[in-house]
C-alpha cells in the first residue's frame, strides 16, 4: 500500500527468494508450516496506520464500558461457562477490511473482533525472517511498544507467564499435533518455555491440575488457553480427567468466557465510522433492509468462517428460528490495494493485543495480515492462488 517500498519489493521479488524464505521456516520448524504464506508482506502508510489505532481506540471504548459484561451474559452458552473468570480478556483481536473512499482514501472497516489469542509468536518470527530474504525498508517496523524482537518477546513472557516457572505455564489445546497453527506452538515453546499440553492429558486431583513431563508430574500454575469449545464438541467420546468448566485452581490467560464475549456478540454494541451497520436479526422485528444484496448474515456461535451466507434473501430471515442468534451485517467492500506481479489484491489486517490482569487497557502488540484474490478471504476462497495468504505488516514510521 505504501508505493515506495511496495514498488522496491516488487521489482526485487524472484520466485527463487520466496521459494528460500518459505524453506527457511519450513526447516526451522519441520512438519509444523501447514497454510499458505504469502509472497509479501503488507507495507502501511503513516496515515493508515493513524486510522488501524484509531479505530481499535474506538472499539476499545465499548469494550472498557461498566456495562460490557452485563450486555454481553447471554453471549457465553449454557453448559459452556467456566469458573474463575477474570475482569476482562487478557488478548484482543480486532480484524479491519482495508477499504477506499471516494476521494481515493485508504480506511479499514472492522470485519470481526475477539478476545482471543492469535499467532503472537508466529507473527514475530515470520516478520523476523522477512528481512533475511527481501530488503525491508529501514524506516518500516512491524512491533508496537517494543524496540527489538527480544523486547517483543519479553512483552509476550511478562503477560503469558507473569512470573511463574515456565515448566507450570501450558498452552492449552485438544490435540495441538493436529492444529493448523501448531507452527505457533512450536514457536512459543521455543521463545517462552512452554509447552502445548492437549486437553486429553490433564490430570486434575480436587481443585488442582497436573501434566506429565519427562515422566514427572508437574502442577499447572496459569494456562495459555488456545482451545476452544467449537473444537471439542467435534470429540463427544472423549474420557478425560479434567473438563473445560470444572472449578480448579489456575490463572487463566485468556479466560474462555472472553472468547463469547468479545466475538460477533459485541458488534451490535458498537458505534463508529470503522463499523459497518450491525444488528441481531431479532431487533428488525421481521422489517427486513430491502437492499438484502448488501448484507452479510452470520451465525453468531460458529466460528472461523462456518455457517457465514453472503448472499442473503428474506427467505433466509423468515426461516431463522432463533433470530437472537444471528447477526446482519452491512456489506464491506474490500478494495483491492496490493499490487502483485499480475494485478491488485484484497487485504485483510487483524491488530493483535495484550491485556495483563493489573492494566487498565489493553496494549497493541503487533498485528499479521492475509491476502486474498477469491469472495472472501480465507483458505477454501484461495485455493490454487499465489501472492495470497497470511502474512507480516510492516508500519511506516
Amino acid at each position: 500500500m505504501q508505493k515506495e517500498a511496495r514498488k522496491a519489493f516488487n521489482a526485487s521479488f524472484t520466485e527463487h527468494k520466496y521459494h528460500d524464505f518459505v524453506s527457511d521456516i519450513a526447516s526451522s520448524y519441520p512438519g509444523q508450516v501447514d497454510f499458505r504464506i504469502a509472497e509479501t508482506p503488507v507495507f502501511i502508510p503513516a496515515d493508515l496506520k493513524k486510522g488501524l489505532i484509531r479505530a481499535c481506540d474506538e472499539i476499545i471504548e465499548t469494550l472498557l464500558s461498566p456495562d460490557f459484561s452485563d450486555k454481553t451474559n447471554r453471549a457465553v452458552p449454557a453448559g459452556q461457562n467456566v469458573p474463575n473468570e477474570n475482569g476482562h480478556s487478557s488478548f484482543l483481536a480486532i480484524d479491519f477490511a482495508i477499504c477506499k473512499k471516494e476521494n481515493g482514501e485508504l480506511f479499514p472497516q472492522l470485519i470481526e473482533l475477539q478476545g482471543f489469542p492469535s499467532l503472537y509468536a508466529y507473527q514475530a518470527f515470520l516478520s523476523e525472517t522477512f528481512p533475511k530474504h527481501f530488503a525491508i525498508p529501514a524506516d518500516f517496523d512491524y512491533a508496537f511498544g517494543a524496540g527489538s524482537y527480544q523486547a517483543y518477546i519479553q512483552k509476550l513472557k511478562e503477560l503469558i507467564i507473569a512470573g511463574e516457572e515456565p515448566e507450570q505455564v501450558i498452552l492449552l489445546e485438544i490435540f495441538p499435533e493436529k492444529q493448523k497453527t501448531r507452527i505457533d506452538f512450536a514457536i512459543t515453546e521455543h521463545l517462552l518455555g512452554i509447552k502445548a499440553v492437549c486437553y486429553t492429558k490433564l490430570i486434575r486431583e480436587g481443585r488442582k491440575l497436573f501434566y506429565e513431563k519427562d515422566g514427572r508430574k508437574l502442577q499447572v500454575k496459569r494456562i495459555y488457553n488456545r482451545l476452544i469449545f467449537d473444537d471439542l464438541q467435534n470429540y463427544p467420546d472423549l474420557k478425560t480427567s479434567y473438563h473445560f468448566t470444572d472449578d480448579v485452581d489456575v490463572t487463566w490467560v485468556g479466560h474462555p468466557n472472553w472468547f463469547f464475549r468479545i466475538s460477533k456478540f459485541a458488534l451490535p454494541f458498537l458505534n463508529s465510522e470503522y463499523v459497518p451497520e450491525t444488528k441481531f436479526v431479532c431487533d428488525y422485528n421481521g422489517s427486513f433492509p430491502a437492499d438484502l444484496e448488501n448484507y452479510v448474515l452470520k451465525p453468531l456461535f460458529s466460528f472461523a468462517g462456518s455457517g457465514v451466507q453472503i448472499h442473503v434473501t428474506l427467505e433466509m430471515l423468515e426461516a431463522i428460528n432463533d433470530p437472537e442468534n444471528y447477526i446482519l451485517q452491512k456489506k464491506v467492500i474490500y478494495e483491492p490495494v496490493i499490487q502483485a506481479p499480475d494485478g491488485l489484491i484484497k487485504c485483510e489486517i487483524r491488530m493483535m493485543y495484550g491485556w495483563p490482569d493489573h492494566a487498565a487497557k489493553p496494549e497493541l502488540m503487533i498485528s499479521l495480515s492475509r491476502l486474498s484474490r477469491g469472495e472472501m478471504i480465507g483458505v477454501n476462497f484461495n485455493k490454487d492462488f499465489t501472492w495470497v495468504g497470511g502474512s507480516a505488516s510492516y508500519y511506516e514510521l
